[in-house]
């Protein structure tokens, strides 16, 4: 998987254990997850059998969600994809806009890997010839590939001064973790989805404070749409980010849509992750679950992402400021109108089950 800012792969085996205990209550078997992001905590519940349903309203995160979630493995096996990924792996680099915008203007790409993953890009079009899913299963491949030999801390706000030591490797596309089996991917607003799509559980993780995903991952964006966008910065971010604001970035309007997407989640349990960073304090968000039900919370440390562990960087790739601290802890509120579901959570549950307010 990509490197991700709130990515929830070191949680992943604790979330599922808390999912375990669930359907020892009654069978759960269609999950929802209209902040999907990386996707893996939707190809998590994927692999352990649940029907998923991807949602996400960036055009990179729907494209990883209709491979990782959507596609199914029988179909798009590695004896079908093998001769199209060595094919994509012989071409040879052709250097256009995005080579001189993300290997010379912005320096995130040695300029022979920028060269390859751009003659690539244009070849899987081709290649794809409107089957939506092999095409998503290609541009996976290919930014699974460009992540793994990129000059960034993580994330793509800014770019290391000196060249990463990965950046020196070559490129190459390898058959990404498919599963078998049919899923859902959706392009769209969480609140629209939620409305949209009754199941038995939905996993909420959404945007916790003022920093946008689409600003901390626009080279993805841009690669999925290869829309030659105007670009502002050092670190040449899509000039449309400005635009395309979420609210849940936005202090005085993310409760508001936090309460919304819950209030409108139609869903036996719905499970809230978040951490302590957010905007949110434990205590608001107790209070706001409250109104869908009854609530528990579960908590763990967690180590911070991997720009805070090595240092701060301004958009130059210069080191600056200190890290203030390492871990946060990790929130997860599991919300349903019926208390039998977080009564057999036990010894998972240290809190209390907080009655809900409207009932």
């Amino acid at each position: 998987m990509i490197k991700y800012l709130g990515s929830k792969r070191a949680l992943i085996p604790w979330i599922l254990q808390v999912v375990e205990r669930l359907i020892q209550v009654e069978p759960l078997k269609t999950v929802l997850d209209p902040f999907s992001g990386s996707a893996r905590v939707a190809h998590a519940l994927k692999a352990r059998g649940f029907r998923v349903i991807a949602g996400d309203y960036a055009h990179y995160a729907y494209v990883l969600a209709k491979a990782l979630v959507e596609s199914d493995a029988s179909v798009y096996s590695p004896a079908r994809l093998k001769p199209i990924l060595d094919y994509l792996n012989h071409l040879p680099g052709e250097a256009g806009w995005f080579t001189e915008t993300y290997a010379h203007k912005a320096r995130f790409f040695q300029p022979f890997n920028a060269a390859r993953i751009e003659r690539i890009r244009r070849e899987i079009e081709v290649i794809a010839e409107g089957d939506e899913r092999l095409r998503a299963i290609l541009l996976t491949s290919l930014m699974l590939a460009a992540d793994k030999v990129d000059s960034t801390t993580g994330l793509q706000m800014a770019f290391l001064k000196k060249w990463a030591p990965r950046s020196y490797n070559p490129l190459h596309l390898v058959y990404p973790p498919l599963l078998p089996g049919e899923g859902i991917a959706l392009l769209g607003d969480a609140i629209d989805i939620v409305k949209a799509h009754p199941v038995d559980l939905v996993y909420l993780d959404p945007p916790y404070n003022q920093h946008s995903y689409l600003a901390n991952y626009h080279i993805w964006e841009t690669l999925v749409l290869f829309d030659s966008p105007r670009c502002y910065g050092v670190a040449q971010k899509r000039s449309d980010i400005r635009t395309r604001k979420s609210p849940f970035n936005l202090r005085t309007k993310a409760r508001a849509a936090l309460q919304e997407v819950i209030y409108n989640a139609r869903a036996k349990v719905i499970l809230l992750s978040f951490s302590n960073e957010g905007f949110h304090t434990e205590a608001d968000l107790l209070e706001l679950t409250q109104e869908k039900g009854y609530v528990a919370v579960l908590r763990r440390p967690y180590k911070r992402y991997v720009g805070a562990q090595i240092g701060i960087y301004n958009p130059r790739g210069e080191k600056v400021g200190k890290v203030s601290h390492l871990q946060n802890e990790e929130l997860l509120f599991v919300i349903s109108q019926e208390r039998k579901f977080l009564e057999v959570l036990g010894c998972e549950a240290p809190s209390p089950i907080v009655q809900p307010k409207l009932f």
